[in-house]
């Protein structure tokens, strides 16, 4: 009987930890992040209350249009913890996105600490995300101004501005530290890189075109 009460508690106890896990939850009003600070924990360290100031919890500068001068045509500001102190253990997270016209493009990425959710303030914006094995359905949509989107956690999405003027939108994401790992990045601009055999294979490519392709990801790192 012993047995199966330890067999029952240790259950529930992975269950319900797989169930509440997400960004540490606060125990007191606030938990401003001391940056400073060399210790290491699963989040950040608390600043002393006594030395919290009002500019902890202040941020400026989501009114200042981003570069999108550069290959893909977009520029993200995210403001996150490491940006805004007091955000520290609340869950949340905010980012400003511009799109360049005619084709900016935030490409297909994933926030593996995050849900998100969008936005668009200006312009028109194409977007959708792809599910998990063994389906890979496409949730997509046209976006205009004051339209919202959600994208879930863990999941592939992108943000895409095929209008003829430049596109604006703001997201709001349930992490201080949301992640980001950007598909093609991530396969083809990985350090060390990974073995051409296994993407050539992996993506019915011949080693030229990986090679290549590599290459192009190695030098935008």
């Amino acid at each position: 009987m012993a047995t199966y009460a330890l067999v029952l508690f240790t259950f529930l106890a992975l269950v319900s930890s797989q169930a509440f896990a997400s960004d540490p939850s606060p125990l007191q009003d606030f938990c401003v992040a001391d940056n400073k600070t060399e210790v290491f924990v699963n989040g950040l360290v608390c600043k002393n209350p006594k030395y919290v100031k009002p500019e902890d919890f202040f941020f400026s500068g989501l009114d200042k249009a981003g570069d999108t001068s550069k290959n893909l045509g977009s520029s993200v500001n995210l403001v996150n913890v490491d940006k805004l102190a007091g955000l520290n253990t609340l869950g949340i997270s905010l980012a400003r996105i511009d799109f360049a016209p005619n084709g900016g493009l935030n490409p297909p990425h994933i926030h593996p600490r995050a849900t998100e959710v969008l936005t668009v303030m200006e312009g028109t914006l194409y977007v959708g995300f792809v599910t998990s094995a063994p389906e890979f359905k496409l949730f997509s949509k046209v976006l205009n101004k004051g339209d919202v989107f959600v994208f879930p956690k863990g999941l592939i999405h992108f943000q895409f501005n095929f209008g003829a003027v430049p596109a604006v939108a703001f997201a709001g994401l349930s992490s201080q530290n949301p992640g980001l790992v950007t598909v093609a990045n991530a396969v083809f601009g990985s350090n060390p890189p990974i073995s051409d055999d296994v993407l050539a294979k992996a993506f019915q490519l011949d080693k030229k075109t990986v090679d290549w392709l590599q290459a192009q990801f190695s030098n935008s790192n």
